[in-house]
């Protein structure tokens, strides 16, 4: 029992660092500008073909060492995923800035739809696939039994885990950061100070799109499959697992992404795997019972 619940702690970690470097798209976009971009699941989707594509362009010109792959896919994957993101913001957002707030919303689930649609169309409606890339496991006795951590899952709780701490110092410590935040404080005061508010959202989605193209890399390499349609379950769970941490905070996103991943893991593998997503939501609805802001999220105090 020992090993088999450590074993699903280990699934659970990985699944959840994933949820996690999502759900901070959600989180960013909403404390900048108060919406859900309920196109950020599609982005993800997006970033999983981008990846696929990448990999083979650099196996068809005899790349095959892992490093450089990880790299070259990377690279190519953040770079174009960003460009949709900067692109949905233009297109969905900023020209509905100042009008109805339903309007934005419907606007980002039909872009949600478009770009399913366009998925669809132009890489076909059957599930794609990658190779296992990166071979071997590191297993571990413990009691009666034993944890086997693969290569691929070690690589992706580093670069998940290096990918949040980045994020977390360009926000603490740089400009960008700095008017991030200012602009999340109070929009209108940070626009009288000299900030670019337009540009610092457009730069929001961006980030958002880099953290969701670095999930879609390393689902990826996990999983090695993904279709057309990948992006709305995955969308949700880390909307929820955002809503969990506290919808607006970054390290709540990262805390709620944890332990929804770990309680869905420990929930399949020693209860039933068919009412995982059940236990997951059921988990969330009692933590927004008793504390409506999330773990880390702030009360909203009614303006006098």
């Amino acid at each position: 029992m020992d090993g088999i619940f450590l074993q699903q702690l280990v699934n659970g970690l990985t699944l959840g660092s994933v949820y996690g470097l999502i759900a901070i798209g959600y989180t960013m976009v909403y404390g900048i500008i108060g919406m859900i971009n309920f196109a950020h699941g599609e982005v993800y989707m997006i970033s999983a073909y981008l990846a696929a594509i990448s990999l083979a362009l650099l196996a068809y010109f005899g790349i095959e060492s892992f490093p450089l792959l990880m790299l070259g896919t990377l690279l190519f994957t953040i770079v174009v995923t960003g460009v949709y993101g900067f692109t949905i913001e233009r297109i969905a957002y900023r020209p509905l800035r100042n009008s109805a707030r339903l309007a934005p919303l419907i606007s980002a689930i039909g872009i949600s739809l478009i770009l399913q649609n366009y998925a669809q169309i132009s890489q076909g409606a059957r599930q794609q696939g990658v190779p296992t890339l990166l071979e071997g496991a590191v297993r571990l006795d413990v009691g009666s039994g034993f944890v086997q951590l693969t290569y691929t899952k070690i690589f992706i709780l580093v670069a998940a885990f290096a990918g949040m701490a980045l994020l977390t110092y360009v926000i603490k410590y740089t400009k960008l950061g700095r008017m991030c935040r200012a602009t999340q404080q109070d929009r209108k005061m940070a626009s009288i100070l000299g900030i670019n508010t337009d540009r610092v959202i457009s730069y929001v989605f961006v980030i958002g799109a880099v953290m969701a193209a670095l999930a879609g890399v390393l689902i990826t390499l996990n999983y090695g499959t993904f279709d057309f349609y990948a992006g709305f379950i995955i969308g949700i769970k880390a909307f929820t697992a955002a809503v969990l941490g506290g919808i607006g905070s970054l390290p709540g996103a990262m805390l709620g992404g944890i332990i929804l991943g770990v309680s869905e893991s420990l929930f399949s593998g020693l209860i039933n795997t068919d009412y995982k997503d059940v236990f997951s939501f059921s988990l969330l609805v009692l933590i927004l019972i008793f504390r409506p802001q999330g773990l880390l999220g702030r009360p909203l105090v009614a303006k006098v």
